[in-house]
């Protein structure tokens, strides 16, 4: 990856651990400038201090569009990427779901994915190009119960994401959506310390024997902001290490 986004500026929201923390590490390490956005700021500081020089932070709330228009008026010079990578999960049993949870994933998950590619696209024109990636999840094409709202907002971003493909592509910029699955971050590993017997059951379901890897999500990314990706545009890359790909095994029939 050493070199795939040599002086490129990239903005990644939501940053400071999990995913967003190993795409940031990626995209530095593939020669990226990384402005890392986030409402912890004192954390992305933090990473920001860990990754070096060329990584900036910046706080954002995503709920708040004042702040996303604030940041965006402020933030001098190009842009040539942008991962909306901020977002919540909330697990709730269906029938007892609460309102303001379901305002807070809409605000969250979806409304601050299009402002904040609007506001990115608007840069990107002027600059005479980039790359968009946004984040969803298979939740957005087979789910569970107690994750409806959630899987409907990353139906969305993933609906939303190939309608501005097109809005943007004559300008030059591309817009993709990134897919995880079962991914190794905190927030998994803090359940396999409450429910040890998971483990298994969570390598089981993956056709590799084992789920993914903050980094190797990040490496994902990487690529689709990179030239490498020039010809990918309006598309959803699926990174789950084939657990969605699978009906039922066929043990389980016996």
């Amino acid at each position: 990856m050493a070199g795939l986004l040599q002086d490129k500026r990239i903005l990644i929201t939501g940053a400071t651990a999990g995913i967003g923390l190993g795409m940031a590490r990626a995209c530095t390490n593939a020669g990226a400038s990384v402005i890392i956005a986030d409402i912890n700021i004192d954390g992305a500081r933090k990473v920001a201090d860990e990754l070096g020089d060329t990584v900036q932070a910046v706080p954002l709330d995503v709920c708040d569009l004042r702040q996303i228009h604030a940041m965006f008026d402020g933030l001098e010079g190009p842009l040539d990427g942008l991962v909306n990578n901020a977002g919540i999960t909330v697990e709730t049993d269906f029938l007892e779901f609460p309102e303001e949870d379901l305002d807070r994933l809409w605000e969250t998950n979806l409304r601050s994915v299009f402002c904040l590619c609007q506001r990115a696209g608007r840069r990107m024109k002027e600059s005479g190009g980039g790359a968009i990636v946004n984040m969803s999840s298979v939740h957005g094409n087979t789910s569970t119960p107690g994750y409806e709202m959630y899987a409907a907002v990353k139906a969305g971003v993933s609906a939303m994401t190939r309608a501005i493909s097109w809005s943007l592509g004559g300008y030059g910029i591309r817009v993709n959506t990134l897919s995880p699955g079962l991914t190794q971050t905190e927030a998994v590993a803090k359940v396999l310390e409450e429910k040890p017997h998971l483990a298994e059951p969570f390598k089981t379901m993956h056709a590799s024997g084992r789920y993914a890897t903050v980094e190797e999500i990040g490496h994902v990314a990487v690529f689709l902001l990179s030239d490498a990706a020039a010809a990918i545009t309006g598309a959803e890359i699926i990174a789950d290490h084939g657990a969605s790909a699978l009906l039922v095994r066929s043990e389980d029939l016996k």
